[in-house]
């Protein structure tokens, strides 16, 4: 998907890349943009090798601001979906799926109620959302980005916002991360930045961070990739097995 001006993206839920409604035949869906990334782990964040966060968790989110996208004959041109999220303290957010905190997705409140629920089913197949459904709320909100020279800042309602900016390099070009091992589509390649401010305060939590992990991406998607992505997740992210000794004892 190629995003021009587009904004933040914020996570989505491990779970199937389509949702089915009853017997219903599932619709499949395709997007492109870009991504806008922070949360409160330093550069770069270790969450997307499988390694446990800076912190004792990870708490941020993502946008995905949708260029050109359509979910059946739902049009979804022009529209921003996100989420935030924690994952518990002493846990790597691939191992902690399904025990997240909590896991807020945001939509667009332009959408209309066909593009809403459309969105809802697009995030929770792609954000990673990984809190259990008592800790996964849906809120209806202006979500917009402004980009000031080398600064983007995205806001989120009045519960979240987030400004940041990517980092050269000693020989000028910007830092690019490809296929870290548990990228979902969205991530498989995003340019490294820093932070300048990262604000929430919803779900009874606050966090105020600076100097911080941000990403941005263009991205180009659908629903055919992301049932393939978390068909091959289980594997790669399957723990290394035990080797053994010349013994044939049992190395721990």
């Amino acid at each position: 998907m190629r995003v021009a001006k587009l904004a933040p993206a914020i996570l989505l839920l491990l779970t199937s890349a389509l949702v089915r409604a009853g017997d219903e035949k599932r619709a499949s869906w395709k997007a492109s943009g870009e991504m806008e990334e922070a949360c409160s782990c330093n550069v770069a964040c270790p969450c997307w090798f499988g390694s446990k966060p800076t912190r004792s968790h990870c708490s941020g989110g993502q946008v995905n601001f949708i260029v050109n996208g359509s979910y059946g004959d739902v049009r979804l041109d022009g529209l921003a979906v996100g989420t935030m999220g924690q994952n518990p303290d002493g846990t790597a957010m691939v191992d902690s799926y399904g025990k997240w905190e909590f896991a807020d997705i945001y939509i667009d409140e332009k959408a209309s109620p066909q593009q809403r629920q459309a969105l809802e089913t697009i995030a929770r197949a792609t954000l990673p959302l990984g809190a259990p459904p008592e800790r996964t709320r849906i809120r209806y909100v202006p979500i917009t980005r402004k980009v000031e020279g080398s600064e983007h800042t995205v806001t989120i309602g009045s519960v979240a916002s987030f400004s940041g900016h990517l980092i050269p390099g000693v020989m000028g070009a910007v830092p690019k991360i490809v296929n870290a091992p548990v990228a979902d589509p969205v991530h498989r390649e995003y340019q490294q930045g820093r932070t300048t401010r990262q604000t929430y305060t919803d779900s009874s939590r606050k966090w105020d961070w600076s100097n911080t992990n941000y990403m941005f991406a263009k991205f180009e998607t659908d629903s055919e990739e992301y049932e393939k992505f978390f068909a091959a997740l289980p594997a790669a992210t399957e723990k290394p097995a035990t080797e053994k000794k010349p013994n044939g004892e049992r190395r721990d």
